[in-house]
Order: C-alpha cells, then structure tokens, then sequence
C-alpha cells in the first residue's frame, strides 16, 4: 500500500528548529523539534551551530524515508534571516554563521554610508533602516573590508534558507525574499542590486536568482522528490493570506515584535517611516510588502510581570481576562481629563504604562485593561504606518495577541470602518513554505480552508 503524499518542511527559528510533514490537505501528519546549544565565533560571539543543524536535516530526511506511511514529494525551508554562511570552492563553509546581532564597527558602517550617499538617501533607496549586522549585505562589506583574504575564498554567500536548500540539492540559488529584507542589497526603486554592490564586486559572491516558488531535483540519485529555494520566515508566513484572500488586507503578525504587513501598499518609504522602524521586505512573487514593528509583545511579558508582582497575582490570570467596556470607558475618561493639554505623542518605543503609576489602579484587572488599552493605541500609531496610501478594508491579526480578547476588541474600537479578525492557523510560516511549492508536489487545488477567522464587531468606541 503506498504512502501519504508528503511534503518535509524545515522551519529554523534561532530558538526552535522544527521539521513537519504535511499531507496534500495541509494538515500536519508528522513534526519533531530540536534545540541546539549555541556555539562561538572567533571573537567569542554566541552563534548558530552549523554543523549540528546540518545533520540534523540528513537525520531528519533519513527518519521520513525511513516510515512507509510516507511518500516524500518535496521538501522546503524557511529560516530567520539576515544571516549568511560563506562557501568555499568545494561548497565548505568557511566561517561560523554569525549572529546578526553581532555589534558592527561604527568606523566601518560611517565609510559606506558616507560612500553610498548618506545614510537617509541608501535606507529610502533599500527600503532597510540601519541596523548594522541586520543588514546582512552589511556583513559581507565587513570581510571584504576586514578580512580581504577570507573574502578571495569565498565562492558564494548564501542566505541561511538557500544554504539549507543547497545542502540537499547541492545547488546555490539566491532568494528575493531574502535580499529583499533589510539587507541593504536590493534598491526597491530601481528592482534591482543596488550600485554598491556591483561598485564593491559583491555580486560576483552571490549566486543566481530563482524564483521562490520554483523547485528543483534532489542531489542523490533514485530519490524523485522536489527542493525548494528556501524563503524567508516573514515572507513565508505571509503566504497562506495571499493564497486565500484577495482583496486588500493588512496582517498584524503577534509575537515578541506585533509586525504590521500590507502587501497591497506600494508608496515608497519616506525618511520619516524608516526612522520609526517602518521598512520594506518582497513577498514570494517578488512584489514589495510595507511592514512596521514594535516591542510589542516583549513588552507584554514585561509589564504583567510588573502588574502580577504588585498586586500579588499569577501572570498565567492575564491569558484569559475578559473584555470589560465599562472599564475601558472608565479610564479613557480619566485619560482624558488628566491629558488634555499634552501633545499628540505618536509611535513611542514603549506604551505610556511603563510610566504609570500602579497604586492608582482599583485592581489588577483595572490596571491590565489600562495596559492593553496603551499597547493597542501603539499598535494603531504603528499600522497606520502601513494603511496610509491603501485602500485596506479587512485586517487579520495572528500569533498571541489574536487570542487575547481586550486587544482584538480595543482594535476593532479604533477601526469601526474596517473588519478586524482573529485569525489561527496551525504553523503559518512552514505551511506558507509547503503552499510556495504546490505545484510541483501536490495534486490537489489550493485549499481555502486552512485558516480559522473569529470576527470581531465594535463593541465600544475607542479614541486615540
């Protein structure tokens, strides 16, 4: 009896690495996790371990071949990004991968901008703010700069996806979605590499591009299975929208960083929006997605950490908190009585709660409802980044943040002329990487059910 068709799909967070099997319905069949311990670079500097996550992707493969119940048609990779492994001419690595947070030479980052035309002028032209190790080309600037002779060797640098996808079919493809992301490579204006890296030679070390929906045959012979490129996580999580919804949407992505992405937004950043974090990444047909982030979530933890210590509580209270429009009328009230000589304070780093002061709060539920009610009008000032210049009518919001019923009915409040919807998908980001390849692995149509919505209505009419 033959096998479950089957794609494999590698998801490589910097945290978790996770494989998953997904049978043509897009329905999980199979996962396991690893976790790595973290090595060193040559300065000491915390990074991946490259070797244990090679193996680790043969052990996995090796593990599916080994089931019966599975027929493997293809396999792809998503990973984060802004991190490069360097190859040599035999296809060796030549360096650790380095950390993307790894501290750049100030010196060194003044030499390029000041050649390239000055930091406001590059980032309009990149779409990529400047962050340093983050801008991935930027590593790439620095051996050639620092380390001439590591540099002659390398043959192709590789984005961390394509080196995984290349591990397999032993061939070196570059990604729009991964120089398309704040890399300082791509010149979103022209759709094209930027001057800089004709004028510096790097494009002799970047291999060709492919499309990211494009496949290829495995490297070892008798295996009939197909390989993608690789994507890039953010990219690859934005797939399973654009597949099923056509009309212009906005996608508030939830975690650590609460990312705003509006694939249907094509006004070209402006100063002003790159300083607050706004950029642009390419989604996998290559069209440009406006995104804005902040703290988001990284804040939440923080500050029910605060709230649950002064009021004696469990920060496990905070996950199912009922929304309470009494409460929230309440304190807008008296926002507004104590706020209305202050200036409008647009998108700030942090929400205003971290200044506020918790005895004044009746109870924790007060004070939580004060919290949420600052991190959303955040997380409007952030959106609005994105939704200006576009005709959007619906917004989805997935990760944690969906499932917390004072954020999603305190954003529907701010949007009463947009529908506002939870959204849940099991594993968007590795799911978006199976969909990018359907064509060359599964015989069904594309499924339109693979994401839950809960709609929420304006329950209360918020003011920012």
């Amino acid at each position: 009896m033959a096998g479950t068709p089957v794609i494999a799909v590698f998801d490589v967070g910097k945290t978790n690495k996770k494989l998953f099997l997904f049978d043509e319905n897009y329905r999980i069949v199979f996962e396991r996790a690893a976790r790595f311990t973290e090595t060193v670079d040559e300065d000491g500097e915390p990074c991946e371990n490259l070797e244990s996550l090679r193996l680790s992707v043969f052990d996995s493969l090796h593990e599916v071949f080994r089931r019966p119940e599975f027929d493997l048609k293809a396999v792809n990779f998503s990973t984060y990004g802004a991190s490069l492994v360097y190859l040599n001419k035999d296809g060796r690595p030549l360096t650790p991968l380095y950390n993307y947070l790894k501290a750049y030479p100030e010196n060194l980052k003044k030499k390029f901008y000041d050649t390239y035309g000055g930091e406001g002028k590059f980032s309009k032209e990149t779409a990529s703010p400047v962050l340093g190790s983050l801008n991935s080309g930027m590593q790439l600037y620095r051996i050639k700069h620092e380390r001439p002779a590591l540099y002659k060797q390398i043959a192709y640098a590789l984005h961390l996806p394509q080196y995984m996808s290349y591990l397999v079919t032993g061939k070196c493809f570059t990604d729009i979605t991964s120089i398309g992301c704040h890399t300082n490579l791509w010149d979103f204006q022209k759709n094209d590499y930027h001057e800089w890296v004709r004028r510096e030679g790097i494009i002799d070390k970047l291999a060709p591009i492919a499309p990211a929906d494009e496949a290829v045959c495995a490297a070892f012979p008798g295996n009939g299975y197909k390989v993608g490129i690789g994507l890039h996580d953010s990219s690859a999580a934005l797939i399973p929208y654009l597949v099923n919804f056509h009309e212009p949407f906005v996608l508030i992505s939830t975690g650590t960083w609460c990312i705003s992405l509006n694939p249907f937004n094509t006004t070209p950043l402006t100063e002003e929006e790159l300083q607050q974090d706004c950029l642009s990444f390419m989604q996998y047909k290559g069209r440009p997605v406006k995104a804005s982030r902040f703290f988001g979530g990284y804040e939440h933890e923080q500050q029910v950490k605060r709230i649950a210590e002064h009021f004696n509580q469990n920060t496990a209270r905070y996950k199912s908190i009922p929304f309470d429009a009494e409460i929230i009328t309440k304190l807008q009230l008296r926002q507004e009585l104590l706020s209305q000589a202050e200036p409008e304070k647009g998108l700030l780093k942090e929400s205003l709660f971290a200044q506020r002061d918790l005895t004044s709060f009746a109870s924790d539920t007060e004070a939580y409802h004060q919290f949420i009610l600052d991190l959303v009008t955040q997380q409007v000032a952030s959106t609005q980044l994105v939704l200006e210049g576009s005709d959007v009518k619906r917004i989805f919001v997935d990760g944690g943040f969906s499932k917390n019923a004072i954020y999603m009915n305190l954003l529907a409040s701010f949007y009463p002329e947009k529908e506002v919807f939870a959204a849940s998908m099991a594993q968007a980001t590795a799911i978006g990487t199976a969909l990018a390849i359907h064509r060359h692995w599964n015989t069904k149509p594309l499924p339109n059910d693979i994401i839950e919505l809960k709609y929420y209505a304006v329950t209360h009419d918020a003011k920012i």
